[in-house]
């Protein structure tokens, strides 16, 4: 990846779309991955065409240290990276799984330092010695600052310009309780832009519902790179979810991604299946709601045009057509198109009339109908017609 930020109006970024699900995914309280998802997971993700996976933390057990070594031996055209503390323990114990990266996480805020009794001077020695360490173990060192959107501006510029000066290849600037805003974040890149070239990388979190704006706007503020999630699962309310961001830059000029968008249905699906985490309904990009429609005004024009009411296709993620639910709002429009699929000719007048009757037990019922109570109530108007 360029040290180069990509900035200048009318350039084509080329953003570093690292995916955390196997590690920050699976710290989400209750998330186990066996080694088989996480190995089905790895291969999904090398598909899509993200360009990193941080696979885990090799620090945790000898059991995770094994299918990190497992999915290595895969082969996977994408850089795989171990995470590890600011622990020359954890260092040696992640270059024993045989990834190309390994990713070190420092204390950034003053409360983070409080909390384990560090100085400042701590890290830049403490920099020195583990990134030189590490380099002679790994193709790709990377460092991170946990809670960096709570420090000093000084104190992360100083952090930024001594991981340089370490050796390391690229910074990561965590939003580690999802604090941060748009346009924090594109204080903050003006703001380390000023002191250092170092390539940046953005890991947001959802605490405020922002982690895919945040990301987004990062690699507009330049950060060469962000991390994501599969449905954004994560620790608290998540992490920026990956299906978003692909789907965002795809439909954004000035960006070109590897990620094939098409795939996403069945990546999300399959994390969702092996994490325990139900996809809502209403969840961006893949959840069902987001490609149903019930208005009756939407599905008319849906019928002439399928983006006049929906941002993409759903076949652009992997998804079926969208579906019309016909309850309270539908349209005479929904209820033909219904019976059409039926093989049933309906003339307008009849759907009109079957729509009073449609909306009444809509009401009475408190949700949309299904399509055999629809198909119903046609017989019921037919037999009183009779």
């Amino acid at each position: 990846m360029s040290a180069q930020t990509q900035t200048n109006p009318g350039m084509i970024r080329k953003p570093w779309i690292i995916d955390t699900t196997l590690r920050d995914g699976e710290q989400a309280p209750g998330v186990v991955f066996s080694p088989h998802e996480k190995k089905r997971i790895a291969m999904l993700l090398a598909e899509t065409g993200v360009d990193e996976i941080e696979v885990g933390y090799p620090a945790i057990s000898a059991a995770e240290r094994e299918v990190i070594r497992e999915i290595a031996a895969m082969n996977l055209p994408v850089r795989l990276t171990a995470w590890a503390r600011a622990s020359l323990a954890d260092i040696e114990l992640a270059a024993s799984c045989g990834t190309e990266a390994v990713h070190i996480s420092f204390p950034a805020s003053r409360l983070y330092l409080e909390l384990m009794r560090k100085e400042q001077d701590w890290i830049r020695e403490q920099l020195h010695a583990l990134v030189s360490k590490a380099r002679e173990l790994f193709d790709f060192v990377s460092v991170g600052g946990q809670d960096a959107t709570r420090a000093d501006i000084a104190l992360l510029q100083r952090f930024m310009l001594d991981a340089e000066a370490a050796g390391a290849e690229r910074l990561r600037i965590a939003d580690t309780v999802g604090i941060a805003t748009p346009a924090s974040v594109m204080s903050l890149g003006a703001a380390l832009r000023q002191v250092s070239s170092l390539p940046l990388e953005f890991h947001a979190h959802n605490d405020l519902g922002m982690a895919t704006a945040n990301a987004f706007t990062a690699l507009g503020a330049g950060f060469e790179a962000v991390s994501v999630s599969v449905t954004g699962l994560g620790e608290r309310a998540g992490n920026a979810a990956l299906e978003e961001l692909a789907m965002a830059l795809a439909m954004s000029d000035g960006f070109e991604s590897r990620l094939d968008t098409t795939t996403l249905a069945r990546l999300c699906d399959a994390v969702a299946a092996a994490s325990g985490r139900v996809i809502q309904d209403q969840k961006p990009v893949v959840g069902r709601s987001a490609f149903q429609h019930e208005s009756g005004i939407h599905c008319a024009a849906l019928l002439q045009n399928p983006l006049s009411y929906q941002p993409f296709l759903p076949a652009q993620v992997g998804r079926n057509d969208f579906e019309m639910v016909i309850g309270k709002h539908s349209g005479t429009a929904a209820v033909i198109a219904h019976f059409k699929r039926r093989g049933v000719e309906v003339s307008k007048e009849e759907a009109r009339e079957l729509l009073d009757t449609i909306r009444a037990h809509s009401d009475r019922l408190k949700r949309a109908l299904r399509a055999e109570e629809i198909d119903a109530i046609r017989e019921q108007n037919s037999v009183k017609h009779a």
